[in-house]
């Protein structure tokens, strides 16, 4: 059985005060649930280091919103995967939409991006999702396979272990608006059989596939309810420790109900 895992993307949010402060409050209300349910945070890079203290011996996993490729050498303003774990990180997400569309990254960078973290051994959460047109259009099945060819180019089978892959409607990010149940679960159920396709059913049973598009805690149990919804990759609820810890608990609720 996949665990659920609720991760909160704090972007360009926090600084180290309030970062910290959200760290011990997360840390403090996932308490009670971390024996079935995992939790991650991702702060902005400067607050890595007082986050992973804020969290020490808490259970909540500590990642990076971003890394780079290449390991060390002349690339002013990038992150190795080395200084991530040096840093604490266990995961780093990858592909945000965000990146993709605001920062323009390529699926080729994002693919070396990738095969670099895990390379290091670093969790990858790689970021997946269609545009509103493209939506509207009928292509997201399209745009999705394109996503996972690119982005997993050179990732074998036993890299799997890994990697956990974000659904993200980008209609659906920071707009109010969270796909249904049914949506969500349509988009993940293609995900992972373009994994078993090109990989194994096994390895396509076992990973994990998050929703990423305005999860709050009225939607998350519906949603983790879901088949194919292994939990969430949660934005603006996850500034607030009061907004972020009724999803967790929601986790907690759709799992012990027997998922």
């Amino acid at each position: 059985m996949r665990r659920l895992l609720v991760a909160g993307n704090w972007k360009m949010n926090t600084v180290r005060k309030t970062a910290e402060a959200l760290a011990s409050g997360v840390a403090s209300g996932a308490k009670p649930h971390l024996a079935t349910v995992d939790v991650l945070v991702c702060p902005p890079f400067p607050y890595l280091v007082p986050v992973a203290a804020a969290l020490a011996g808490s259970g909540v996993s500590l990642g990076a919103q971003n890394v780079w490729h290449e390991p060390k050498g002349a690339f002013t303003g990038e992150t190795s995967a080395d200084m991530l774990l040096d840093a604490g990180c266990s995961h780093v997400l990858i592909g945000h939409s965000e990146r993709r569309h605001v920062l323009r990254e390529p699926d080729d960078l994002i693919n070396r991006k990738v095969r670099a973290a895990i390379g290091k051994g670093l969790h990858a959460v790689l970021c997946v999702g269609e545009l509103p047109d493209e939506r509207s259009s009928g292509r997201t099945q399209a745009v999705l396979d394109r996503q996972m060819e690119s982005g997993l180019a050179g990732v074998e089978a036993g890299d799997f272990g890994k990697l956990t892959i974000a659904y993200e409607p980008v209609w659906a990010i920071g707009t109010g608006v969270t796909a249904t149940p049914e949506q969500a679960q349509q988009a993940h159920d293609h995900l992972r059989k373009w994994v078993a396709a090109r990989y194994n059913p096994e390895v396509a049973k076992a990973l994990r596939i998050l929703y990423g598009g305005s999860v709050t805690a009225k939607d998350a149990k519906n949603l983790f309810e879901q088949a194919d919804v292994d939990g969430g990759l949660v934005g603006g609820a996850s500034l607030e420790a009061e907004k972020f810890v009724p999803i967790i608990e929601a986790a907690a609720a759709v799992t012990a109900s027997g998922k």
